[in-house]
């Protein structure tokens, strides 16, 4: 019982009370955080200039105000998300670092050092599930706000890149045998008659399966999977007659059904049992042929470097991709800026999507464009370049490469939250290098500052 009550207070809303406000007035007796740290620290200006407040309005409403347990601070979890991309830690690593670190503390509203961890990892999880996608936007829109003017470029750059889904490579043989297991702890949990187990005779398919690349042994590898493939069918049947029509597994035996049925030439095939969602896709990368995961779309300004837009899809042709990508776009800046977007041949079939123009690389006309004009596009289109980096920052920086979230909604908030990641670390970095060439300038200044000063001591010792 104790079980379920936690499950519903953390899985629904009413179950849990907004937090009261601490009192940031009450001075401290000993030196504070912000007395302690430096204050030119890119992490501490990061702090200050991220508009907390704006969270606390728009989630607070995801809670009551008189009812459950207390919910952990609005600014502490929403800081913790942002750090685990920004640092590319995963939420028992963050939660875990954040208790050692002061900057961590301070980014997330702590003024008095805490030496304690400031919450469970697994209320991340339940965090995400609470705001949703709209909530991971808004953390996407104030990571372009913070970029100031560098976001209003007019002409950006487009490009699709594939993000994998945490699953192992997807064979018949791994799908038969995770059938099968999870028939068994269902057969074990509802206390249902099973006839036979198998486990022995998987253990010697298992041995059979191990060498299937020798060529004596490959007639001894299908035989075994062919096997294997009939265990888990039994299995299911068998779990199907033990079970009601309306029981909660038939969502899931359904899901078997439809792995045991596919063929190699299907299309929309089941390639995880715990990830059923995931598509198979190829960009004709010669070292990685097949990816498994999803479609994300980045845009990208040309001429500052800002992400402005970050959208997952499932595997449609990239063209098709623009138009929502350009439809969030709108709603993270607010207004129509873009007036040209510049992507790669794998976007052809599109010119115009209201105000923007879509170019792509192409022979061009010389009757219809002047020399400038053609100019002007080759720079373009050798800037889109730029892209691919992007891309492949984002993957080993901020956590692309592999997504951990689970379903589609995973996927879109891993995007997103990359994606504003990469955009507070561009500041960061920007306000690092803006510090260390004052303090280059100020080294040269006083450099100078004392050639004078010997300079003139020798033109006083040679004038007497």
């Amino acid at each position: 019982y104790l079980q379920v009550l936690v499950y519903l207070m953390h899985k629904s809303c009413k179950y849990i009370m907004l937090s009261k406000k601490k009192d940031t007035q009450q001075s401290c007796m000993f030196l504070g955080l912000e007395d302690m740290l430096n204050q030119k620290h890119p992490m501490y200006i990061l702090a200050n200039k991220v508009d907390w407040q704006m969270f606390e309005d728009s989630f607070s409403r995801l809670y009551c105000l008189d009812n459950g347990r207390p919910a952990k601070p609005i600014r502490l979890m929403v800081g913790l998300l942002i750090l685990k991309h920004l640092r590319n830690i995963s939420d028992e690593s963050v939660v875990e670092q954040w208790s050692e670190n002061n900057y961590y503390q301070y980014f997330c509203g702590e003024h008095v050092f805490q030496p304690c961890e400031p919450c469970e990892a697994s209320e991340l999880v339940h965090f995400r599930n609470r705001i949703g996608e709209s909530g991971i936007e808004l953390i996407l829109k104030e990571s372009i706000r913070v970029n100031g003017n560098d976001s209003n470029d007019s002409t950006a750059s487009i490009d699709t890149t594939v993000q994998e889904k945490n699953i192992t490579f997807p064979t018949d043989s791994k799908l038969h045998r995770k059938i099968i297991d999870k028939c068994r702890n269902i057969a074990e949990k509802e206390n249902l008659p099973v006839r036979q187990s198998y486990t022995r005779t998987l253990k010697k398919l298992s041995l059979d399966q191990r060498f299937r690349n020798h060529p004596r042994n490959k007639w001894k590898a299908r035989k075994a999977d062919r096997k294997e493939k009939t265990i888990a069918g039994r299995l299911v049947r068998e779990l199907e007659r033990n079970l009601s029509p309306d029981s909660r597994y038939q969502s899931d035996i359904d899901l078997f059904k439809r792995i045991l049925n596919q063929k190699k030439s299907d299309k929309n095939k089941i390639y995880s049992v715990h990830e059923p969602d995931v598509q198979c896709i190829s960009k004709g990368k010669e070292h990685k042929k097949y990816e498994f995961g999803n479609k994300v779309s980045i845009i990208y300004t040309q001429t500052t470097g800002v992400i402005i837009g970050a959208l997952g899809f499932r595997n449609p042709y990239d063209g098709h991709t623009i138009e929502p990508a350009l439809e969030q776009t709108e709603r993270l800046l607010g207004k129509r800026t873009l007036k040209t977007l510049i992507g790669d041949r794998g976007y052809k079939g599109k010119r115009q999507i209201n105000d923007t123009t879509i170019e792509i690389p192409k022979p061009f006309n010389n009757r219809k464009q002047s020399q400038y004009q053609q100019n002007k596009l080759k720079k373009q289109f050798r800037k889109r370049a730029a892209i691919e980096p992007i891309n492949g920052h984002l993957k080993t920086d901020h956590r692309l490469n592999r997504n951990f979230y689970k379903g589609i909604t995973g996927d879109n908030i891993n995007v997103m939250l990359a994606a504003a990641a990469f955009n507070f670390k561009r500041m960061m970095n920007k306000w690092k290098s803006s510090f260390w060439l004052e303090f280059k300038i100020q080294i040269v200044d006083l450099i100078k500052a004392m050639f004078y000063q010997i300079n003139n001591n020798i033109i006083r010792k040679w004038a007497f």
